[in-house]
């Protein structure tokens, strides 16, 4: 048995991860989904699992933050942002998370957590990411499962940044600049930089409310 495993597919279902995901019994999504519309894609390959992240507004009310998944005898427990699980993770076999788009699998206490990253828009020039967790019978008759990385192809070009010493000052004064209401176009031009780079910026802190500016340097690397 296959199970796809996305996020932050943020309005994008690129047909690479439609391609990857053919096969698959079920898929899990870590939220930031965006609209209804890719749910409806992803339920024409198999059924969905779902949670919602801070950027599904009203659309996603119906959507829990938290889902708990039993699949041939693995507990799997699902969620956007790590702060919304409980304390006790005793009975979890595996934590599916997602919003930092940035691909991540490690054990922790004898619970394996897996981000497996964003497959939606590219965020500066971060991956472009997904997972497939595969279930095998083993020969006592129980099963195990394996979680493949897959990195998707993308068109998108690098977004040249910054500095890195100066980032910060950089994004204060972008910041300040959509506060007073200039473009993406007038705050490149004005401070010499990739439009994209603007682009992105603006985004985070339009739709990450209280976000600062170590929330956007940290989400630059």
């Amino acid at each position: 048995m296959k199970i796809g495993i996305i996020s932050d597919t943020h309005g994008l279902l690129r047909p690479e991860v439609i391609e990857q995901l053919k096969g698959c019994r079920l898929i899990l999504h870590a939220g930031d989904i965006n609209r209804q519309e890719i749910l409806d894609k992803l339920e024409q390959i198999a059924p969905v699992r779902v949670v919602r992240g801070n950027n599904d507004k009203e659309w996603a009310e119906d959507i829990p933050y938290l889902q708990s998944i039993v699949c041939e005898g693995f507990h799997i427990l699902m969620c956007h942002k790590k702060k919304d699980l409980p304390d006790d993770l005793s009975d979890v076999d595996l934590v599916v998370y997602g919003h930092s788009h940035k691909y991540a699998d490690q054990l922790e206490k004898g619970v394996r957590w897996l981000n497996p990253g964003s497959c939606g828009p590219r965020r500066f020039n971060q991956e472009i990411t997904m997972a497939v967790m595969e279930l095998k019978e083993n020969a006592q008759g129980g099963c195990t499962y394996e979680i493949q990385r897959i990195d998707i192809p993308h068109p998108e070009k690098a977004v040249k940044l910054p500095q890195e010493r100066g980032r910060a000052e950089i994004v204060k004064k972008v910041i300040k600049g959509i506060q007073k209401g200039l473009s993406s176009e007038q705050l490149a031009g004005k401070y010499q930089l990739d439009v994209e780079f603007v682009q992105e910026i603006s985004r985070m802190y339009l739709t990450h409310p209280g976000i600062d500016i170590d929330g956007i340097l940290n989400r630059l690397k």
